[in-house]
């Protein structure tokens, strides 16, 4: 009777040998990493046979290339990676979040027309009705990663409603509020200020339900009167004026990444 052989190690083998394995990735996923498209998008030019890789028209949505020597070329045009842009707009009430509407509204990039990046995306929406911080960016991998529900990013809204806001109603909102069969909870909520007739909440969400806030206080029989988005995790509009935009600042990216797990990823 033979000796059985101990079984292979097979660690090794699925480790990358060195930097440049992270850099092979499917070809959807590069054209959305170049900042050209989202990888839907991504899969229906493939489709049409738009896409070439090194001269070489490719239909299969699941071929890999090497983003450090691969030849990408949609159309017969040759696209590099687009520099990373990352701004914040202070929205203004009125606009919709995106690029065309087809019923005309003003839409959130009038304000940004001195800004040529066609694919320049806003990260997550915020409804026609709602104001405050609304972030850009052609980095679709930041985007993603941040509005992942995983990350638990905290956005935090200052809410103007009709009525004064107890001790009760506080409570309904952090310990969850049922609203045409789902249950909506906020972070936290606290009273912000109060006049004889209305009142100012501060509302933290880590979730992105379809008009949660509004949901929330429709429940507890209470109109919202203005919401504004003030922050996005430790990022804070500040005093950045209604319709202006800027830049984010470096120190700002990091702790974004940060907020995330990113940096420890590309530490990785």
């Amino acid at each position: 009777m033979r000796e059985r052989r101990p079984p292979h190690k097979t660690r090794e083998r699925t480790k990358p040998a060195d930097n440049a394995a992270a850099k092979r990735v499917t070809l959807p996923r590069a054209l959305s990493k170049l900042g050209y498209c989202s990888r839907t998008q991504a899969e229906r030019l493939i489709a049409e046979n738009r896409v070439a890789v090194d001269g070489r028209t490719i239909s299969d949505t699941s071929a890999w290339v090497d983003l450090a020597t691969a030849r990408i070329s949609i159309d017969g045009l040759v696209i590099a990676a687009e520099a990373k842009i990352y701004l914040m707009l202070n929205k203004p009430r009125g606009l919709v979040t995106t690029r065309h509407d087809p019923e005309g509204r003003p839409t959130v990039y009038d304000c940004l027309r001195d800004f040529d990046i066609p694919h320049l995306s806003p990260v997550g929406r915020l409804d026609k009705a709602s104001e405050g911080l609304l972030l850009f960016t052609n980095d679709t991998e930041f985007a993603q990663i941040l509005l992942d529900p995983v990350t638990h990013v905290t956005k935090t809204y200052h809410v103007q409603i009709d009525r004064l806001m107890d001790d009760e109603d506080i409570a309904a909102m952090t310990s969850g509020i049922r609203h045409d069969g789902e249950l909506l909870t906020a972070t936290a909520a606290r009273r912000l200020r109060q006049g004889d007739r209305n009142s100012w909440i501060e509302v933290e969400l880590d979730e992105g339900r379809n008009r949660q806030i509004r949901r929330m206080l429709e429940a507890l029989g209470t109109e919202c009167l203005r919401l504004v988005r003030v922050a996005i995790g430790g990022l804070e509009l500040g005093e950045l004026p209604k319709g202006a935009v800027r830049a984010l600042t470096e120190p700002e990216l990091q702790a974004l990444r940060r907020r995330t797990g990113m940096e420890r990823t590309r530490r990785n």
